[in-house]
């Protein structure tokens, strides 16, 4: 979605296509956030979360290329976009202290070996 975004609102030359920085950050502060996040691999989507993880600034950006990139998931990658609508109706699974990030499951395997 970062790439249909940053190719149409900031790329001048679209045949050797590359991130712009803004767009770059922003993808590596979003993998950062998901691999942080309290639910792990039961993430529900971030519209239905409970818990706001993202800065201010941050969610406007995410909120911003969701709206535009989201119409063109269906025309470019429709099964992507439709799994993320069934996943979008899921119900959101309650945090218990069995679910943890993937952050923390790589941390103690590294502490365990």
């Amino acid at each position: 979605m970062i790439d249909l975004y940053c190719l149409k609102n900031h790329q001048i030359n679209h045949k050797n296509f590359q991130r712009c920085d803004s767009c770059e950050q922003f993808s590596v502060y979003v993998k950062q956030r998901l691999d942080r996040c309290p639910y792990g691999e039961q993430k529900p989507s971030c519209k239905q979360c409970p818990i706001h993880c993202y800065k201010p600034q941050q969610k406007i950006k995410s909120q911003t290329i969701m709206r535009y990139s989201g119409p063109k998931m269906l025309i470019k990658h429709p099964i992507m976009a439709i799994k993320h609508l069934i996943h979008d109706k899921r119900s959101i699974p309650v945090l218990n202290k069995e679910m943890t990030s993937n952050y923390k499951k790589r941390k103690a395997l590294l502490n365990n070996e």
